[in-house]
C-alpha cells in the first residue's frame, strides 16, 4: 500500500480493482463529495495500472454522476466526487467483479430487458440523440472487419442504443456487462460466420427509433437476439410468435 493508501493492483481485470478501490477508498469515508482524485497519470502510478484502465473506471463512474471529470492539466483537472452512492453502486461495483460466473442466458437475459426498454423509450420520447448508433453502422459497413473489429462496433452500437434512452442507470449496466457482452459477442459472429443479418437488424432497430415506432423498435432488439444466438433461443423470429408477443420472454 502507497502512503496516501491506495493498493497496487494484482488482478487480470484491472479496471474492475480500480473501481474497487475507489468503492472502498468513499465506503471509509476516506473520499467524500467535493474531494478531488488523482490525476489519471497518478493515479495509474500509484495503482501500478495502465492510464487507459483508470480512464475506463472513471467513465463507469461518470456515467453514474458519481464523480466529475475535467479535462487538462493543473489545480483543476483530473475527476471530482460530486455523490455519495448508494447501495445500488456498491451492488454495481461488485458485479464488474463477478461476470465471469454469469452463464451467457443470464447475460442475454439482461440484454434482452435493457435494451428493449431502452428501444421503445427511445423511440416514444423522439428526443433521443442518434448520432452515436448512426457513427457505429458506418463503421460496421467497412469492408474486410475482422470479428473482433465487427464486434467492438457492434459493442458501441449497443452501449449508443442504451445511452440514447436517457437512463445513466441502465447506461451503467450495459457498462458493466460490456466485456462479457464482447465475449460472447465475439464467438457469435466467428459461429454465424457472415455479419449481413445482424447489420441488417442493426439497421431496423436505428430505423424504428428515428421513426418513433417503440412496438417495432421493441420487436427489431428481440429478433436481433434471436439471430444472434439461435441456440439459446431457437431459430424461429419473434415476427413468428402471435402478435405482441416476444419469444425471449424474460420470464422463461
Amino acid at each position: 500500500m502507497t502512503e496516501d493508501g491506495w493498493r497496487p493492483v494484482r488482478r487480470t481485470r484491472t479496471f474492475e480493482e480500480v473501481l474497487a478501490q475507489i468503492e472502498r477508498r468513499i465506503e471509509a469515508d476516506a473520499l467524500t463529495p467535493g474531494d478531488r482524485l488523482p490525476g489519471e497519470r497518478q493515479l495509474a502510478e500509484q495503482l501500478q495500472v495502465s492510464r487507459a484502465s483508470v480512464r475506463e473506471a472513471m467513465r463507469v463512474l461518470e456515467t453514474l454522476g458519481v464523480v466529475s471529470s475535467n479535462v487538462g492539466r493543473g489545480p483543476d483537472a483530473g475527476a471530482v466526487l460530486t455523490a455519495r452512492p448508494g447501495s445500488a453502486l456498491t451492488d454495481l461495483l461488485r458485479l464488474h467483479l463477478r461476470l465471469s460466473s454469469l452463464s451467457m442466458r443470464d447475460i442475454i437475459d439482461t440484454r434482452l430487458m435493457v435494451e428493449r426498454w431502452s428501444a421503445e423509450h427511445a423511440a416514444r420520447h423522439g428526443r433521443a440523440e442518434l448520432g452515436p448508433m448512426e457513427r457505429a453502422l458506418e463503421r460496421m459497413e467497412r469492408p474486410g472487419l475482422s470479428a473482433e473489429e465487427f464486434v467492438e462496433d457492434d459493442t458501441a452500437f449497443h452501449l449508443a442504443l442504451v445511452r440514447a434512452s436517457g437512463n445513466r442507470l441502465l447506461v451503467a449496466v450495459m457498462e458493466a456487462l460490456r466485456e462479457s457482452v464482447r465475449r460472447y459477442a465475439v464467438d457469435a459472429v466467428v459461429r454465424l460466420g457472415d455479419t449481413a443479418v445482424l447489420r441488417a437488424d442493426h439497421r431496423r432497430i436505428h430505423e424504428a427509433i428515428k421513426a418513433g415506432d417503440a412496438a417495432e423498435a421493441g420487436r427489431a432488439v428481440a429478433d436481433h437476439l434471436v439471430h444472434a444466438y439461435p441456440e439459446l433461443f431457437g431459430d424461429a423470429p419473434s415476427s413468428a410468435a402471435p402478435h405482441g408477443t416476444c419469444p425471449l420472454d424474460p420470464s422463461d
